[in-house]
C-alpha cells in the first residue's frame, strides 16, 4: 500500500515537473541558440504565459538573425499583442532591408493594425480603386472618373495615421475640384492625366498611414447635361410661378367683376324702388292739386316720345 502511494506521489511530481518545465521547448531553444533558461520557462508558467507562444517565435527570430529579448516578447504577449505576427513582420522587414525596431512593430500591433500586412505593403505596394466620382465642368456637362491609387505603407506613421478611407475621400475631393475648374468637359476628356497630376500635387497622403506612389485615371466618361437640366428645371419653376401669378390676377379680376355686378344689381334695385314711388308721388300731387291732369298727359307724351326716339336710335345702330 505504501509503495502505491509513493508511486502515485512520484507520478504526480513528474507530471508537475514536466508541466512547469517544458523540456521539449527548452531543448529546442538550447540547440537553436535562443537561450531560454528553465527558470524563465517556469516563470512563464507562473505568469500564465504559454511558453510555446514565446519560445517558438524567439527561435524563428534567432534563426533569422534577430535577437529579440524574451522579456520583451513576454511583455508584448501580456499586453494583448500577437507575438507571432510581430516576429514574422520583423523577419520580413529584415529580409526586405526595412528598418523596423521591435518597439515600433509592437506598437503597431497593439494599435490594432496588422503589422505583417503593413510590412508586406511596404515591400509590395497595394492598389486601391475609387468608386465612380461624378463632377460637373463649367460648361454644365457631367464627367465621371475612376482612379487607381498605388499605396505603400508608411511604418513611421502607421500608429495614429488615417486609413484607406481617408485617402479615397481626399482623392475624390481632388477629382471633383479638378473637373469643376475645367472650362469644358472636352478639356477633361482630351487630357485625363491633368486630373492625376493636379490631385497628386496636393499631398493627399499627409497625416495618413500610407505614401501615395501614383494616382492613375482608370476610366473617364461623360454623364448627363446637368447645366441644361438645371435650366429646364428653372424654366419650369418660372413657368409655374408665372401661372400662379396669372391665376391670382384672374381670381382678383373675377372678384372685382362680381363686386361690380353686385353694385349694378344694387343700383338697379334702387332705381326700381325709386320708380315704384313715382306713381305714388303723382297720385299724391294730383290729390293735392300740385299736379294737373294736363301736366300728367304732357308727361306721358314726353315718355312716349323718348321711347320712340330710343327705338329709332337702336334700329339705326343695327
Amino acid at each position: 500500500m505504501a509503495v502505491l502511494i509513493l508511486f502515485f506521489m512520484g507520478l504526480v511530481g513528474v507530471m508537475t515537473f514536466f508541466y512547469f518545465v517544458p523540456v521539449r521547448l527548452w531543448i529546442a531553444a538550447t540547440f537553436s541558440g535562443a537561450g531560454v533558461g528553465m527558470g524563465q520557462l517556469v516563470a512563464m508558467r507562473l505568469r500564465r504565459v504559454p511558453p510555446s507562444a514565446i519560445v517558438d517565435p524567439r527561435i524563428a527570430a534567432v534563426k533569422a538573425g534577430l535577437d529579440v529579448p524574451t522579456n520583451e516578447l513576454e511583455a508584448h504577449f501580456l499586453a494583448g499583442g500577437n507575438v507571432e505576427h510581430v516576429v514574422r513582420a520583423l523577419i520580413s522587414a529584415e529580409k526586405a532591408g526595412i528598418h523596423l525596431p521591435f518597439a515600433r512593430a509592437a506598437a503597431i500591433d497593439l494599435a490594432g493594425r496588422d503589422v505583417l500586412e503593413a510590412v508586406r505593403m511596404s515591400v509590395n505596394p497595394k492598389v486601391i480603386q475609387t468608386p465612380k466620382v461624378a463632377a460637373v465642368a463649367k460648361d454644365g456637362i457631367q464627367v465621371i472618373a475612376v482612379c487607381r491609387i498605388t499605396l505603400r505603407a508608411n511604418l513611421d506613421r502607421l500608429v495614429g495615421g488615417a486609413g484607406e478611407e481617408t485617402i479615397l475621400a481626399r482623392v475624390g475631393e481632388g477629382i471633383v475640384t479638378t473637373i469643376g475648374s475645367a472650362l469644358s468637359h472636352k478639356e477633361v476628356l482630351e487630357n485625363p492625366d491633368k486630373i492625376s497630376k493636379v490631385v497628386s500635387s496636393k499631398g493627399l497622403d499627409s497625416g495618413t498611414a500610407f505614401e501615395i506612389l501614383s494616382i492613375d485615371i482608370a476610366d473617364v466618361d461623360v454623364g448627363a447635361n446637368i447645366g441644361a437640366k438645371l435650366q429646364i428645371d428653372q424654366a419650369e419653376a418660372d413657368k409655374n410661378i408665372a401661372q400662379a401669378q396669372a391665376e391670382s390676377r384672374r381670381a382678383m379680376a373675377v372678384a372685382v367683376e362680381q363686386e361690380n355686378i353686385a353694385r349694378v344689381a344694387a343700383a338697379r334695385a334702387n332705381v326700381v324702388e325709386a320708380e315704384a314711388e313715382v306713381p305714388k308721388a303723382i297720385a299724391e300731387a294730383l290729390r293735392n292739386g300740385n299736379f294737373g291732369y294736363m301736366d300728367y298727359l304732357a308727361m306721358k307724351n314726353l315718355e312716349a316720345d323718348t321711347k320712340m326716339r330710343r327705338q329709332i336710335a337702336d334700329t339705326t345702330i343695327e
